[in-house]
């Protein structure tokens, strides 16, 4: 009888093991929607030089002409798109579409004539599947 439990015992086991391990495979797996880059960076600021952001703040003085959002992806599974999208009061104003290569690092950026509008303004940023990836606020005054 136990000779039979442990054969039962042995059995059972060599039947689990690889449905378990098929389960936890399929759970772990990644989602299709996930995004083909990571944000590491994203600010507003009045400018670029040497790749870089000049001016980064929430706040823009109303005078500056230009705001430019500064992205650096990090991660990126495949040559892709990014997709800023600009709101001036809660409103789609601009939409400008860059590439990004595979890689560790990407650097970027858009830029947005601000036409001395006071008030709030966002940017998202879009992947190639229209999904946002991450977004910044700033305001004008």
């Amino acid at each position: 009888m136990k000779r039979t439990a442990q054969l039962f015992l042995a059995l059972f086991i060599a039947c689990a093991l690889p449905v378990a391990a098929f389960c936890a495979t399929v759970e772990s797996a990644p989602q299709s929607g996930k995004a083909a880059f990571a944000t590491t960076r994203l600010v507003v600021g009045t400018g670029i030089e040497n790749k870089e952001p000049v001016g980064a703040s929430e706040v823009l003085p109303v005078g500056v002409e230009k705001a430019f959002c500064f992205l650096e992806a990090g991660s990126i599974t495949d040559d892709t798109t990014a997709t800023f999208v600009w709101y001036f009061s809660g409103k789609e104003v601009s939409r400008t579409s860059v590439n990004l290569k595979k890689g560790e690092r990407w650097r970027t950026y858009a830029s947005k004539s601000l036409r001395g509008q006071k008030g709030e303004w966002k940017v998202d940023v879009l992947d190639a599947g229209g999904s946002v990836v991450s977004s910044v606020k700033f305001k004008t005054e």
